[in-house]
């Protein structure tokens, strides 16, 4: 769903600025995210304070600004029903329903409420934290530690070898989608390593020529894809029937089901398919 961009600027709290337009508010209960409607016709909220729905939250966090408005995050506590004519729903029921800017602010905003939840106390010593004002950091009074929101870099992978794409059904996987292969970064380890890593331990297969194409922030639950390109350089397909069910290759005109258009997976297929000028006819 594609929608006119806005600037989004972060930060930590409003300040004295103001703006004419109705703040956005991304509220959550249990991990899912509070809207008007139904899946096919999600609206975030936009009201000027969260009282407006007579609801008390567990924490607040400033987010920044969205063009004329500010944008908030909240979290309720678990037994809190939602207003009339509105809903919870989960924050992959949002994937594809609003356009991609709003989805990655309703991410980012999942992931600044779990570090707030998760670093009430220091990992160091055990001191009762405290907000920073200058940055989106919690600090420890007593010994001075730092903490900042978590952030699990992974890298994903489009493997070609001539005209075909190596795709690959996860064992979790229900509805028959073949996607690529991904991973976490593991430490110590450079992107390129990893990518070469990923590849081996879930196909067998080598790759080399790895060029960078893009990233996704992806809050499941706190990850940043980065997408890549790479070469099949040898080796036979095996897969370990724990994490990958299948793996194979298809070409640009016989693809399987896909993911959805949204994802950087999908974009990664898109430009493939592109290049051979085919376009995939999938949502």
């Amino acid at each position: 769903m594609s929608a006119p961009l806005r600037i989004f600027t972060p930060s930590v709290a409003p300040g004295s600025s103001l703006f004419t337009e109705t703040a956005w508010w991304f509220v959550f209960r249990r991990g899912e995210v509070l809207l008007y409607g139904q899946h096919l016709e999600c609206v975030i909220p936009r009201i000027n304070d969260i009282s407006e729905f007579a609801l008390i939250p567990r924490r607040t966090n400033y987010l920044g600004q969205l063009d004329q408005a500010h944008v908030y995050a909240a979290e309720l506590d678990d037994d809190i029903e939602p207003p009339e004519g509105l809903g919870f729903h989960t924050l992959r029921s949002l994937y594809g329903q609003v356009d991609e800017q709003l989805f990655d602010l309703a991410g980012r905003a999942v992931q600044i409420l779990e570090w707030d939840r998760t670093h009430q106390f220091c990992g160091r010593c055990g001191t009762p934290t405290e907000y920073t004002s200058s940055e989106r950091a919690k600090r420890c009074p007593a010994c001075g530690l730092l903490s900042f929101p978590r952030l699990s870099p992974a890298v994903i992978v489009l493997v070609e070898r001539g005209d075909d794409v190596l795709l690959a059904r996860h064992t979790r996987t229900t509805d028959g989608m073949y996607a690529l292969l991904a991973g976490f970064v593991e430490p110590g380890e450079s992107l390129e390593e990893a990518v070469r890593r990923e590849i081996r331990e879930e196909s067998g297969i080598e790759v080399d020529r790895i060029t960078y194409f893009g990233s996704q922030p992806w809050p499941f639950p706190h990850s940043l894809m980065i997408g890549f390109m790479a070469q099949y350089a040898g080796g036979e397909m095996i897969v370990d029937g724990v994490e990958i069910a299948d793996a194979r290759w298809f070409s640009s005109i016989a693809m399987p089901k896909v993911p959805p258009k949204l994802s950087i997976a999908r974009k990664l297929i898109d430009a493939y398919a592109t290049k051979h000028g085919v376009e995939i006819e999938q949502p």
